[in-house]
């Protein structure tokens, strides 16, 4: 990508797409647009239609998506396939419409099936069921994938697809019901250790294997996938299976996680883990042999990042109360 191109960062307050925001400029890109959803809704196509005719746009990275753990997807699955599915195909076709000619979807390892071989491959999509708990929000980027290939496909574009494993960080949503696994327990764990509660209840068996990227590697694979000149990313994928992994190839137990934040917050208590709760799919690591191919891997280790991210949380904490 040209230095002097106009980039659209669609969701630039995410987490995710603050991390491309850094990232982006820390290797000097300097034309970058942007937008609340107060200006477009992402959600309402004559916003986003007309978005895109009013803006000079070069390139896009779509990281705009309703996001949530398994609470969250349990209790509003309405809404999170409605609101993925009308971001992902009002942005992808305006852009088509307005003649940009390459895109970076980010999809999410939840479109893979819940049994799906371990580690997951890029092959095993649409192999088998997905996990119930959040198959709403994994058939959205499903359909996300497939509307970039269709449009590549057909109109020759250069729409690419990434799929992150669960990602933390900077800027995370530290809800104590509606977040994910790692901020929620960050919070939890946090509040413990100042009320001096004497243990800390965690969802589920503890059992369940997870990987976890800090969303600055995420940031950092993006640039790089986006950056591979057509030749190298199209010999190395498929015009019907596109997509690549990002991940760090390396996984633990919720179990060894949550005593890992455990140790980073300084919460000295017991730890419980509630069985009746649901665990989701057993295990969920990336295959991520295409993307190390690409001479990418990820380089913020598991304990480094909640480090870093358990510090940020304390200095924007204000924001979380209530």
């Amino acid at each position: 990508m040209s230095r002097d191109a106009r980039i659209f960062v669609a969701g630039h307050r995410g987490m995710v797409g603050a991390a491309i925001v850094r990232r982006l400029e820390s290797l000097g890109y300097r034309n970058l647009v942007t937008c609340d959803r107060k200006t477009v809704d992402l959600t309402r196509q004559a916003d986003v239609e007309s978005f895109f005719k009013d803006t000079a746009v070069d390139y896009v990275y779509l990281a705009a998506a309703k996001v949530g753990g398994i609470y969250a997807n349990n209790t509003y699955p309405a809404e999170f396939i409605y609101e993925n599915l009308m971001i992902e195909c009002n942005v992808i076709h305006s852009a088509h419409q307005a003649g940009v000619q390459k895109l970076l979807f980010l999809g999410s390892s939840c479109i893979y099936p819940k049994l799906a071989p371990q580690p997951m491959a890029e092959e095993s999509l649409l192999q088998g069921s997905l996990e119930p708990t959040n198959e709403p929000y994994a058939v959205a980027k499903i359909a996300g994938i497939k509307l970039c290939e269709s449009f590549n496909r057909q109109y020759s574009r250069d729409y690419r697809s990434v799929m992150p494993t669960n990602l933390y960080g900077p800027n995370d949503n530290f809800h104590p019901d509606n977040s994910h696994v790692i901020p929620a327990l960050i919070r939890r764990f946090h509040e413990a250790r100042e009320s001096r509660a004497p243990q800390v209840v965690v969802w589920g068996s503890g059992q369940p294997m997870r990987e976890f990227l800090h969303v600055d590697d995420m940031a950092a694979a993006c640039v790089h996938v986006m950056e591979l000149d057509v030749e190298t990313y199209r010999a190395h994928t498929q015009p019907m299976l596109s997509h690549i992994n990002v991940g760090t190839g390396i996984d633990c137990t919720i179990r060894e996680l949550a005593e890992t934040i455990g140790r980073v917050v300084g919460y000295e208590g017991e730890i419980v883990f509630d069985s009746s709760k649901p665990d989701g799919a057993p295990r969920k690591l990336l295959d991520v042999r295409r993307l190390t191919s690409l001479d990418w891997q990820a380089q913020i280790g598991l304990e480094d990042g909640l480090r870093s991210t358990y510090e940020w949380f304390l200095k924007n904490q204000e924001r979380y109360r209530g």
